[in-house]
């Protein structure tokens, strides 16, 4: 079953093949999105959380194999290829430019939901055995202390150090509050002295990124005379 955030992205310029994927994608649970050219299945990537893609090859613009081309430079989720090119040099360029799988047309729904099962489940054990430990999780923001990096709806937000280590700070007390003397003793790593503005700015700032990134979603709630919590 797929996470409650998450999509998997429908890449074809067919629409009886979008709309039949839909159903049986529903039926099992999921959530899509539906895509009739490569170009804006791009954009669909930096605007929401994809787990996974279910691709076209023989599209008007941008093909399949391009597009899967452009996504790896940035994304590692299951890329599914369908093609009626049935050709072993297709499959194998398919595959070749980072497909996880190719199916060719016609094929029966079932079928190809089977797969995207087997490819969602074979790449959360690989992630989750991977870095599990290191990911903090809240809503539609996920941080990697591993690598240092923060995405909100899959798309990177780019922090500076202390912006950061308080957005982290508050991740890993999820639901707590926490007072302006603690997260400044904790982030600073010295003694709080009157340094109120110096965490009221960082914070301030660390709010105006989140809720350019979400179109206006608050993260960082003030409890009046007590601190800060998510």
């Amino acid at each position: 079953m797929q996470m409650q955030d998450e999509y998997i992205l429908i890449v074809d310029d067919d629409k009886d093949i979008r709309n039949l994927l839909g159903i049986y994608l529903e039926s099992e649970g999921y959530r899509f999105i539906k895509c009739d050219n490569a170009e804006r299945a791009l954009e669909v990537l930096a605007e929401y959380h994809v787990a996974l893609i279910l691709l076209d090859i023989m599209m008007p613009g941008m093909d399949g194999i391009a597009a899967c081309m452009k996504i790896r430079e940035r994304a590692k989720m299951p890329i599914i290829f369908m093609s009626a090119k049935a050709e072993d040099m297709d499959i194998v360029e398919g595959l070749m430019a980072g497909g996880d799988d190719y199916i060719t047309k016609p094929f029966h729904p079932v079928q190809l939901v089977s797969r995207v099962k087997a490819q969602l489940r074979r790449y959360r054990q690989y992630n989750d055995n991977r870095i599990s430990d290191n990911m903090l999780h809240y809503e539609e923001l996920a941080l990697d202390a591993s690598t240092r990096q923060t995405w909100v709806n899959g798309k990177e937000l780019r922090l500076t150090s202390k912006e950061y280590e308080i957005l982290k700070l508050l991740l890993e007390n999820k639901g707590s509050i926490l007072s302006i003397p603690q997260i400044y003793e904790r982030v600073w790593k010295e003694e709080f002295y009157h340094s109120e503005n110096t965490v009221m700015m960082h914070i301030a700032n660390l709010r105006n990124k989140l809720r350019n990134a979400t179109g206006g979603d608050e993260y960082v709630q003030t409890v009046w005379g007590r601190g800060y919590k998510l």
